[in-house]
């Protein structure tokens, strides 16, 4: 294990040829500034979030490996009609890993720097991918006393987008709420806070296997998009919930239409009187992940009052000013191994990280194959 000085970091980087390469740079490790903390990174989980930037918009089964057993390097071709969406980011050396945990090694002066000495923290703000990581205290959670790395790796995306959804859904005068991709690691995260605050909600999944993970966990509400009754079982579901507010990692496709149609049926299965404008009970659909990348299609059918929009932690976060943020945040460090435990199938280093046959399996982003990666395991 090296001092400390300098650290391995994994980068991605796309070229205006059209090729991505994902390399491990030995870097310095900065200096803390009085306000900040080094910290040994641990556990750095691999996020849905993470791969969109660690491996862009190149198609990986074009992807090819070479270089050293202890500093590999993969490249992969980027389709040229996907080359415009990554304008923003050609020819910059990049580095991944939205959050992670690790032990703090080297403070600044601060009173509250130097309070993390040794301490195990939970940690966001981007190149977590890396053995060290300089940064400023308010980016670091203390995790409480017996708490692993491990444990605390995924505190902040998921967790705070879960509960950023319950508050959304709140804030926005909703009662009841919809989640598609519903078997993902959040998706099970949102069932143990939904059951825990008594908020019904209606998880969309693609086939039984993934229903079974959520029934076994106490989820009333699973309806399975792949079924020929699809569109009915939802529909029977928000009758019964009234939920009016959508989450949607799918993106492209019917789906979010899909569910503004159910709802709107939902809505009339109970209305006092018809309308030819439709309802006026609003229906919201918000896109938070883009599984599917084609356009977003809305067969209108859901009357005029509705919307689709998207949503995303970190702006959300900032909507709702520090105060509100703590409180989140008190809430998953007290839930930590409960409500908001993660599990994952696999913990690489970092060169293991960059092996092709791992590659294949986190970049397809299947429910139930969540990877962690611990910059500072041997490979």
């Amino acid at each position: 294990m090296s001092d400390g000085k300098t650290g391995l970091q994994l980068r991605s980087l796309i070229k205006k040829s059209g090729e991505l390469e994902i390399s491990l740079l030995d870097v310095p490790t900065p200096e803390p500034g009085p306000d900040e903390v080094v910290v040994r990174v641990e556990a750095a989980p691999i996020n849905p979030s993470d791969l969109g930037l660690l491996i862009g918009a190149a198609d990986m089964s074009t992807a090819k490996a070479s270089g050293a057993q202890e500093a590999p390097v993969i490249t992969a071709k980027v389709p040229e009609g996907a080359m415009r969406a990554m304008a923003g980011r050609l020819d910059e050396s990049m580095p991944v890993g939205n959050e992670g945990a690790g032990v703090v090694i080297k403070t600044g002066s601060s009173d509250a720097a130097k309070a993390l000495m040794g301490k195990t923290v939970a940690m966001i703000g981007g190149a977590m991918y890396a053995q060290y990581r300089t940064l400023k205290v308010r980016e670091c959670l203390p995790l409480p006393e017996g708490t692993t790395p491990a444990e605390g790796a995924s505190c902040f995306v998921n967790p705070l987008t879960a509960l950023g959804m319950t508050e959304t859904m709140r804030r926005e005068g909703h009662k009841a709420l919809v989640h598609t991709a519903a078997a993902s690691n959040l998706g099970q995260m949102l069932n143990k806070i939904c059951i825990k605050d008594g908020i019904p909600l209606v998880n969309i999944v693609r086939s039984k296997e993934q229903a079974d993970i959520l029934h076994k966990i106490g989820a009333k509400y699973v309806v399975d998009s792949t079924a020929p009754s699809f569109l009915a079982d939802l529909t029977n579901a928000l009758v019964e919930t009234g939920a009016t507010i959508a989450f949607d990692a799918i993106g492209g496709g019917q789906l979010a239409g899909d569910i503004l149609n159910c709802m709107e049926i939902a809505i009339n299965k109970t209305a006092k009187e018809y309308s030819r404008y439709g309802s006026n009970v609003h229906k919201q659909v918000y896109v938070y992940g883009g599984l599917d990348v084609r356009p977003i299609e809305l067969p209108r059918g859901f009357g005029m009052a509705w919307g689709v929009g998207g949503w995303l932690l970190f702006p959300f976060l900032m909507k709702i000013g520090p105060a509100d943020g703590a409180r989140l945040r008190q809430r998953v460090v007290d839930e930590l191994k409960t409500t908001f435990a993660s599990h994952y199938t696999k913990v690489v280093s970092l060169q293991e990280a960059l092996d092709p046959a791992n590659i294949a399996v986190y970049a397809k982003r299947a429910t139930g194959e969540k990877f962690l990666i611990n910059p500072n395991k041997s490979s």
